[in-house]
C-alpha cells in the first residue's frame, strides 16, 4: 500500500464554509499531497488557493483524517493521511479551478454544507472545526 501525507483546509468566512464538488460529484474540502520538504501549513494554504482561488490564513489545527482507495493508475491501494487546518478566508472571493477537475464550489452555510459533504469524516471535521472557529472569533473580538 502506498501511504501519502496530505494537508488541507477547513475554510470559513463568517458563518459559511468552503466546499468543492470534484470530478466524481463528491463534495469535499480542499487538500493536497505534501511533497518533498514542503511544510503541511504551506501545502494547506497553497491547495486552498490553487483549488478554490481563496486567500486564507491558518487559525489553528483541526485534526486528522485518513482514507483508503484503490488507485487504478498506480495499480495498488493508497492511504491518504490528512492533517487539517482551520482557516479564515480573507474575503468572499473564490474561483473554482475547473482545470483540476472541480465542477463547482463555494461558501455555504454550515448546516447546508453538512448536508452536502459526501464523507462522514469531513462532516464531523467541519462541525468540530466550526465550534473552534466560533470560539477563536469570539476571543479575537474580545481583545
Amino acid at each position: 500500500m502506498l501511504f501519502r501525507n496530505c494537508a488541507g483546509g477547513v475554510v470559513f468566512y463568517a458563518n459559511q464554509v468552503f466546499i468543492l464538488k470534484n470530478e466524481k460529484n463528491e463534495w469535499v474540502l480542499p487538500k493536497g499531497v505534501i511533497r518533498n520538504a514542503d511544510l503541511p501549513t504551506n501545502v494547506a494554504i497553497d491547495r486552498v488557493k490553487m483549488e478554490a482561488g481563496v486567500e486564507a490564513e491558518i487559525l489553528s489545527t483541526a485534526g486528522g483524517t485518513s482514507y483508503e482507495f484503490y488507485s487504478v493508475t498506480r495499480k495498488q491501494p493508497v492511504c491518504n493521511q490528512i492533517i487539517w487546518y482551520i482557516m479564515r478566508a480573507k474575503s468572499k472571493q473564490f474561483k473554482v479551478n475547473n482545470d483540476l477537475g472541480f465542477k463547482e464550489g463555494g461558501l455555504y452555510p454550515i448546516d447546508q454544507a453538512l448536508d452536502m459533504i459526501t464523507y462522514s469524516q469531513e462532516k464531523s471535521l467541519v462541525s468540530l472545526s466550526y465550534k473552534k472557529y466560533k470560539e477563536f472569533m469570539k476571543e479575537t473580538l474580545a481583545v
